[in-house]
């Protein structure tokens, strides 16, 4: 497992849900990511650009097949629609 970071932005808001987008930046060349969070009361409903595996209350995204092979600091996004208030998440992201 190599390094990376994750980054969560709030893209939009309204009463009942959000939508957000992580970047995910590669430290060292990889051929697959995942990013993690617990959740703090939202609800991760659609996701885009990854491959959500929910477990409980920990968010799960994983690399969609198009997404997952990335060079030495390279960037890729992904973005989903949830329910409840937008989070300020602790993210973990790993790489394969």
């Amino acid at each position: 497992m190599g390094a990376c970071t994750a980054t969560y932005t709030t893209v939009n808001s309204w009463p009942g849900g959000f939508q957000g987008e992580v970047t995910v930046r590669a430290g060292a060349a990889t051929s697959g990511w995942s990013v993690s969070w617990r959740t703090s009361g939202e609800r991760v409903e659609q996701v885009w650009g990854g491959t959500l595996a929910p477990q409980g209350d920990l968010v799960v995204v994983r690399n969609a097949a198009w997404n997952g092979t990335l060079p030495a600091n390279g960037t890729t996004t992904f973005g989903f629609i949830g329910s409840g208030s937008a989070p300020s998440p602790a993210l973990s992201c790993a790489t394969a």
